[in-house]
């Protein structure tokens, strides 16, 4: 996510990532936790981008309210709403989806082992979004990866240790 990240903060004017708690994934550590990691991905940068920031005021299940509170914080703003291809199938059944997905612009992030689908691609466009196909990859790692392997080389230093001392993902915790 580091990468991505960067990426972001140099294509967009501003970049305000957070945890969230989404509905139809089963987490294993907290939102403050995982707020927490999400802050740590930027230690091992020589000087994180100034234009990035963790705001944990997102961190709303649902992304109907999400963007209402990113309204609020940022009146003028044209939103990008950047998803993982992972999401894409998913996204039609969000909360509302069609009340937000035609007011956003819509980034999609492939990931390996997630191949876009052009069905899901145009149902997402009938349900009114802009979509768009980062020239990114996204990472080749997940949570459940991680916590099946316990191979901290696959994390960021700091997240590495956070999970290491918070002893998080008991698989994990004595891998060092």
């Amino acid at each position: 996510h580091q990468n991505l990240l960067l990426w972001l903060s140099q294509h967009y004017d501003r970049v305000v990532a957070w945890a969230s708690n989404n509905p139809f994934k089963r987490h294993e550590a907290s939102l403050e936790q995982r707020l927490e990691m999400l802050r740590r991905l930027g230690n091992d940068w020589p000087q994180p981008p100034a234009n990035l920031s963790i705001d944990p005021r997102l961190g709303h299940p649902r992304t109907l309210d999400t963007l209402a509170t990113a309204r609020l914080l940022w009146p003028e703003a044209r939103f990008t709403v950047v998803i993982g291809s992972d999401l894409v199938a998913q996204l039609p059944r969000w909360y509302r989806v069609e009340d937000w997905l035609g007011q956003v612009d819509l980034l999609v992030v492939p990931r390996p082992g997630y191949p876009l689908a052009e069905p899901d691609l145009a149902a997402l466009e009938r349900l009114g979004a802009q979509v768009a196909i980062a020239p990114i990859e996204g990472p080749d790692i997940a949570s459940s990866r991680y916590r099946q392997t316990g191979d901290s080389n696959l994390l960021p230093a700091g997240v590495a240790t956070y999970i290491r001392d918070q002893g998080l993902y008991g698989c994990c915790a004595g891998n060092r």
